[in-house]
């Protein structure tokens, strides 16, 4: 069974609605830089091919999709490379401005550790109140936890309810999940409130961010959502601690592209985002796909689809990328992340059913496309591997593939190229090599495990298995060792070359490949252990 496009119709609110223009100039460098990177890897695989046969035109048709979708990525980050601490000075709230209205501060929970959440409420509550800010603030705890859970979150938060620092409400029909969650708090309280900054179980922000982003949202009353940028907070295993690096080195150039290509046309992560409660009363029902999930149902990445639909409205969707002040915490482990990446992929393969919805912005529809393809990518990779195994690898191909895999690199580069500007001092330097010579070794490492299991989640969705959302996965009647999957993909890619296999070339992509999947039963526990 394949995905379909289904045309979803604008909301009538949407009809007609001012266009909020978006920086076509930015979004114009971004689209011809990618292009200007893609054509000639992909004319130079044809040239090496040539002439083209069935496979070849399979091969360089899923070739130029990955090259495409990486190139993206490398001008996003270059784009990003300039130092903006003018134009982040310029988004700060001057020194004596105080907001005029109210804001909700919303934390929806789902049966997540109440101690946990109560213990981040109390130090956003303190820290209001030292900002000046808690006489136009509330916060809010919006709880769709089961009943089984219920009496410990009761308990934990008792302390903050009776003092008036937090207001606690939850569901007795948690119906349509945090969105219908959302969405039955605006209909019963957001009237009261101009402004609501949504945020999950685990995240945090401080009270000089969220006036910050209160000021941005004051200055332009056709904006109607502010994304702020995400940082990671200090993690406990090996793994943890990778996700965290690589987020310090390339987050901050890739968030600064993003924001300067989408314009007022950006996206939403879910949470740590200000959102004008009037704006998005006009979406927050979106429209349930038809069928049965993985493919319908309710949208599991639903502020993808949000952010699309404000910016259809006429809204301006915008990101903040600066991260100071604002955080969530990593999966700690390679199991939680595949569990939380494997939602995600059933999430971001639906909108290929909203893609093609009437009105929507260019842009909206771009940032639907590439999170599509962040997940096709993978079994595109596997795809074409086996296709070089089988088929042989022809000398040329080398070199074409070696600039794909270079775009890889340009992050990175650009990150260094960020961080040289911002510093003359030796020893700072040193060690920001260091760290990305580290992050570069192990992202080396993980990326063919994560490769695999991505393709893994595709081709269970193609299948027809849904997820859920925070539903247990399923027992395997055999519980096998960590690793052990990638180790199997990694011993039937040998097994390929040693029996199919015509060239040297192929021996050396198969080491960098399979080099990794066969140390994962290793690997895996190492990643997933706390360093002493």
């Amino acid at each position: 069974t394949a995905l379909h496009a289904t045309p979803l119709e604008a909301p009538a609110a949407a009809r007609g609605a001012r266009r909020v223009g978006v920086q076509c100039g930015p979004f114009r460098r971004f689209a011809i830089w990618t292009l200007a990177l893609s054509l000639p890897l992909i004319l130079g695989l044809c040239a090496v091919l040539a002439p083209l046969e069935a496979i070849d035109v399979l091969l360089v048709t899923l070739f130029a999709l990955n090259t495409l979708w990486v190139a993206a990525a490398a001008v996003t980050a270059l784009m990003g490379a300039r130092d903006e601490e003018a134009a982040a000075a310029r988004d700060r709230a001057p020194t004596h401005w105080h907001p005029k209205d109210r804001a909700a501060v919303l934390y929806l929970i789902c049966g997540e550790d109440p101690w946990e959440v109560a213990e981040r409420i109390a130090a956003m509550a303190t820290d209001l109140d030292r900002a000046g800010l808690g006489d136009v603030t509330d916060i809010w705890l919006l709880s769709d936890t089961p009943e089984d859970k219920l009496d410990a979150e009761k308990v934990a938060l008792a302390t903050l309810t009776q003092r008036g620092a937090v207001r606690y409400r939850r569901r007795a029909d948690n119906s349509r999940r945090k969105p219908g969650n959302l969405a039955d708090w605006i209909e019963t309280h957001g009237t009261h409130y101009e402004t609501m900054l949504v945020m999950d179980a685990d995240s945090t922000m401080t009270a000089a961010r969220l006036r910050d982003l209160r000021y941005r949202m004051a200055c332009a009353p056709g904006l109607g959502l502010l994304q702020s940028g995400i940082a990671l907070r200090p993690a406990e295993t090996r793994f943890g601690r990778l996700q965290r690096l690589s987020t310090r080195l390339t987050g901050p150039v890739f968030g600064r592209g993003l924001a300067a290509w989408s314009g007022s046309a950006g996206n939403y992560w879910g949470h740590n985002a200000l959102i004008r409660v009037g704006a998005f009363r006009a979406v927050m029902h979106l429209p349930a796909l038809s069928g049965p999930a993985p493919y319908g149902g309710d949208f599991l990445s639903h502020d993808f689809i949000e952010a699309a639909w404000l910016v259809r409205a006429g809204w301006a969707v915008e990101i903040a990328p600066d991260t100071r002040g604002s955080s969530e915490e990593a999966p700690g482990d390679l199991r939680s992340f595949h569990r939380r990446d494997r939602r995600w992929c059933q999430g971001n393969l639906q909108h290929l059913r909203a893609i093609a919805a009437p009105g929507l912005s260019a842009v909206s529809r771009l940032h639907l496309a590439l999170g599509i393809q962040s997940y096709l990518s993978s079994p595109i990779w596997l795809t074409i591997i086996l296709l070089f195994l089988l088929a042989g690898m022809a000398p040329g191909a080398v070199p074409v593939l070696s600039g794909a895999l270079a775009l890889l690199l340009v992050p990175k580069v650009a990150a260094l190229a960020r961080f040289w500007q911002r510093t003359r001092l030796r020893g700072r330097r040193r060690v920001f090599l260091r760290a990305t010579g580290a992050e570069l070794l192990l992202s080396t490492l993980v990326s063919p495990l994560v490769m695999v299991r991505q393709s893994l989640a595709v081709a269970s969705v193609v299948a027809g298995q849904d997820s859920g959302w925070k539903r247990p996965g399923k027992r395997a009647p055999v519980a096998l060792p960590p690793g052990t999957v990638e180790a199997a993909v990694g011993l039937a890619l040998v097994l390929i070359v040693l029996l199919w296999g015509e060239t040297a070339g192929q021996a050396l992509w198969l080491t960098l490949i399979c080099g990794p999947l066969l140390a994962a039963p290793w690997l895996v526990p190492w990643l997933d252990t706390r360093p002493e």
